[in-house]
């Protein structure tokens, strides 16, 4: 199966336990920001995260998992920690952060897949 060119999406689209698997194969380069409403850092991290779906519209996509409302996604992940941004490429995890970190240092980390 071809995968289609990434479209360019500038904010990030939500995942559940019902589509994440066939949204982590729909596109190339994934990157799911593994949050909780009740989480301070992911809060933090929300804004970066929304900065970067824009800035890098066209070459990935960035996507929200609240644990909370999808447990069997984030068991099968093993995700320990909130916030967590798994790295997905073609459908497999490449790469994950753990932590708020500064956007730079998100940037570095994704840049590597791109």
């Amino acid at each position: 199966m071809e995968k289609m060119a990434t479209p360019k999406i500038d904010k990030p689209i939500v995942v559940n336990d019902r589509n994440f698997d066939q949204t982590t194969k729909t596109y190339s380069l994934l990157v799911v920001d593994c949050w909780a409403a009740w989480c301070a850092p992911c809060r933090a991290v929300a804004p970066v995260v929304d900065q970067l779906a824009k800035d890098y519209s066209g070459k990935m996509i960035f996507a929200k998992l609240n644990v909370d409302e999808n447990p069997e996604t984030a068991q099968r992940y093993g995700i320990m920690a909130i916030p967590t941004l798994l790295v997905m490429k073609n459908g497999k995890e490449v790469d994950r952060i753990v932590g708020a970190l500064p956007k730079n240092q998100f940037e570095a980390k994704i840049m590597q897949y791109a």
